[in-house]
């Protein structure tokens, strides 16, 4: 075992925490874990108190798996009124050849230039480097020069979109390595050879709203939200059959199709209503009422995108925890026919409502690369106590912590 990095993913519907193990440059699956989440509405959190409860659940249930503590994650932001803006910078090199430090240096003075008082940085994602005004490369570390120029994409949100969530990482004695966005980690979970060579969107369908967020080359560009999500689901067919939202969403989960096409007319769910009278729902009926909200949602968001760009999307990726439903790509068929559904491809979760928490793993692993660091969220002891499971398992803000982290400060 080399180094394990943890993520977490704070959603309205559910809190997700995904453990992974980079190895041999390969990412392995250690644990992961989702829990209903309490005191979070539209990606917003409205009670800290009952999110701190989520938050902490999830960490313990991810903890037990393992068998040790989690002290140091990366966590998703709400992406509310983000703003990307193109930067550029460009700094004398200190030595021989250009090296870590000198590539985020690079960066500092767009960053100054462009950031405001009412933002909060976020990341910066690097698009090219340009070698003593000449040689354009992507990762310029070790190549010698005395000048070096960099253009990157940076991400802000307002303040209290990062010190809502970073309060409560502190509170409970968690180290927060680094924040990013869920247009960040939906890009780094899906991204390949042909994404990274065109424009691009990935919509993902979270519990109470739907993120549809535009790439060029991998590099986000814009994100909008639309205020519907899989809850609305489950208040249709409560509403349509008088049942209660938890009896609406096991039906979701465990019985509906996406799509009407291949659902029964033969097969019945039956439950009593909120008047405790004995009801059967059909496998077709219930489709029907989930496929006309996906139906309604997707529209939605095809629309939005139609407003981010006149020019031609090569990809459209639909994730969420929405999009793991059967015949979900039927739906697609009817509404987009470019667009596909997720593919998350970490083995032992292929679920697409972790892509976010996985590919927040992966952004910051990359992060790490260009900087050149070395780094792991797990203590040598801890490593010892994760690779023995036998054996008993008895410096500023956070803010601060995570801006010296990436400027090296």
């Amino acid at each position: 075992m080399e180094h394990v990095y943890a993520s977490v993913d704070i959603g309205s519907d559910t809190i997700k925490v995904v453990v992974c193990e980079l190895h041999q440059n390969h990412l392995n699956l250690l644990a992961a874990k989702s829990v209903p989440s309490k005191g979070i509405k539209k990606g917003l959190i409205i009670n800290p108190e009952l999110a701190k409860e989520s938050i902490i659940e999830a960490l313990k249930e991810t903890e037990a798996m393992l068998g040790v503590r989690i002290k140091k994650v990366v966590a998703t932001v709400p992406c509310h009124f983000v703003d990307y803006k193109l930067i550029k910078g460009k700094c004398q090199i200190t030595g021989d050849l250009i090296t870590g430090n000198d590539i985020i240096n690079s960066y500092k003075e767009g960053i100054k230039k462009e950031l405001s008082l009412n933002e909060e940085f976020v990341t910066v994602v690097p698009i090219d480097f340009k070698i003593n005004d000449k040689t354009i490369i992507k990762d310029p570390k070790n190549f010698p020069g005395q000048t070096l120029m960099g253009r990157a994409m940076m991400a802000t949100v307002p303040k209290k979109n990062v010190y809502s969530v970073a309060s409560i990482i502190e509170s409970i004695g968690i180290e927060l390595s680094d924040i990013s966005l869920g247009s960040i980690g939906d890009i780094n979970c899906f991204k390949n050879k042909e994404i990274d060579e065109s424009i691009s969107a990935i919509i993902n369908i979270g519990g109470d709203m739907t993120t549809i967020s535009l790439y060029n080359k991998s590099i986000p560009v814009s994100t909008k939200i639309i205020s519907a999500g899989g809850k609305d689901i489950d208040k249709d067919l409560a509403y349509m059959y008088r049942i209660s939202t938890e009896d609406a969403r096991k039906i979701k989960e465990n019985f509906a199709l996406a799509h009407k096409k291949n659902a029964s007319k033969n097969e019945y769910y039956e439950l009593n209503d909120i008047e405790g009278k004995k009801i059967k729902i059909s496998e077709y009926h219930a489709s029907e009422v989930v496929y006309s909200r996906i139906n309604e949602i997707l529209e939605a968001a095809k629309k939005e995108l139609g407003g981010l760009t006149n020019k031609q999307i090569q990809y459209i990726i639909v994730t969420g925890g929405i999009s793991n439903m059967i015949d979900f790509e039927l739906c697609l068929k009817d509404v987009m026919l470019s667009a596909v559904k997720g593919d998350v491809k970490l083995v032992g979760l292929r679920n697409n409502k972790y892509s976010t928490a996985i590919g927040n793993i992966i952004y910051f692993l990359n992060t790490l690369k260009l900087k050149g660091m070395d780094y792991s969220m797990l203590s040598e002891d801890d490593m010892d106590k994760l690779s023995s499971p036998n054996k008993s398992n008895n410096e500023g803000t956070v803010l601060g912590k995570v801006f010296n982290y990436f400027f090296g400060e």
